[in-house]
């Protein structure tokens, strides 16, 4: 068929699908030449954030690919192409020689074709009514794993190669054959030390990370913060809560005030543009979760100003849940417009300057709990009592925000966990 018949359609990444966040080709599931169907997964996409699947947009054949896998896949970039009237070749099913295995050649015409490949894991029983791809086939052969013991974390619970890379992490032990390919991954590079590979999501979160320093100015203002009332109600409402299915944490309480400190002093809830600040009537809040050597994820709370204590906590446990079961979507962890890093839950007292979640313009850090000695005036007096403290601060883009809103902002959080009912 001539490219006059053909009828192609391009494969592109929507806006929803990355607001901002930069993505890059995990890997393709479909081979060029190859009959893709609507709606299909046929490119694996990771972020700092989550693994993402694009669909095919309509019935056809693969027709060419124009992001290869390690790319970026930017929003309405041409990922690749379908021939909508397209019928798959049967050579593309015959199973070849392994040495034409990952080889591609090109036409004349400049169009990528892979070559037939064999499957190394023909005859592999797969879990059932899940998808396979060939690159995850090949990675549970490689090293023995039975996909029946891993939680997919793609669509519909798909299991993809980044779920054996993790999996294989937390247990290298159990995999004998697996030595090779972690002994590929790791290279001495003198005597006492190794080289250990960035996972693509080390490299986007280093990235990120990057672009805030260099675009923000950072300041960060601390102040003291007494947990006595919360530690109080807490105590009385644990067990009313845990009846109803849900785990009452401090966050949740940090959650709420952020939301009543934010009402009282919105340009904290804002993003910076050259020509004006952008100030959000409503409070998506964020809440960094870590995930171990793998690094962090913020999954984020919506329409926060409309929920109370109950509904807060509720959200806070299944958005955490799924985070460290990798199962978070994409929209989970999108259209953020304030950040909380609670980096007290590891010891540590003070972090400055937390790194702002960009385009946001604060951050709140919360500190280690503690009890500490500290001066209260009764009757007159000076006396010293023994109160659950922590630090909290707010580190801000300067661009946006001055002392007067930091200050502001953190005073009435303060007043409102200080005062709770």
């Amino acid at each position: 068929m001539s490219d006059k018949e053909m009828k192609l359609v391009d494969i592109k990444l929507s806006a929803d699908q990355t607001e901002g966040t930069q993505a890059t080709v995990a890997q393709w599931l479909k081979r060029t030449g190859e009959q893709v169907v609507k709606d299909e997964p046929i490119i694996e996409l990771e972020t700092d954030k989550v693994m993402m699947e694009v669909v095919a947009p309509v019935d056809g054949v693969l027709h060419e690919k124009l992001v290869l896998e390690g790319e970026p896949a930017e929003e309405n970039k041409i990922l690749g192409t379908i021939d909508e009237t397209g019928v798959s070749n049967p050579s593309n099913e015959i199973k070849t020689d392994t040495n034409l295995e990952d080889r591609a050649e090109t036409t004349p015409n400049n169009v990528s074709i892979d070559l037939p490949r064999k499957d190394p894991t023909a005859g592999l029983p797969n879990p059932p009514s899940t998808f396979i791809s060939p690159a995850v086939r090949r990675l549970s052969q490689q090293h023995n794993i039975d996909l029946n013991q891993i939680q997919g974390s793609g669509k519909n619970h798909r299991i993809t190669s980044r779920d054996i890379k993790a999996y294989l992490a937390t247990s290298p032990n159990d995999h004998a054959t697996a030595a090779p390919a972690l002994a590929a991954q790791v290279e001495p590079t003198a005597a006492g030390s190794e080289i250990i590979p960035h996972t693509q999501m080390r490299k986007i979160i280093a990235e990120h990370m990057q672009h805030s320093v260099q675009t923000a100015p950072h300041v960060t203002s601390v102040f003291d913060l007494d947990l006595s009332a919360i530690i109080k109600h807490r105590k009385s409402h644990k067990q009313a809560f845990a009846d109803q299915g849900v785990k009452l944490t401090f966050t949740a309480y940090f959650v709420a005030a952020a939301v009543q400190a934010i009402k009282h002093q919105p340009k904290i809830n804002s993003q910076f543009h050259e020509h004006g600040l952008e100030v959000f009537k409503h409070v998506n809040l964020g809440f960094g979760t870590a995930l171990g050597d793998d690094g962090l994820i913020v999954p984020v709370i919506q329409q926060a100003q409309n929920m109370n204590l109950m509904q807060i906590a509720a959200e806070l446990t299944r958005l955490t849940d799924k985070a460290r079961n990798n199962q978070l979507s994409q929209k989970e962890v999108q259209g953020g417009t304030f950040t909380i890093s609670n980096h007290g839950v590891s010891g540590s007292l003070v972090a400055t300057p937390i790194i702002i979640n960009q385009p946001q313009s604060a951050i709140l850090g919360l500190g280690k709990m503690e009890k500490r000695v500290v001066v209260e005036e009764h009757n007159g007096q000076d006396m010293m009592v023994i109160k659950p403290m922590c630090y909290i601060s707010l580190t801000i883009d300067h661009r946006a925000l001055d002392a007067y809103q930091t200050n502001d902002f953190l005073s009435h959080f303060k007043a409102v966990i200080e005062a709770w009912q």
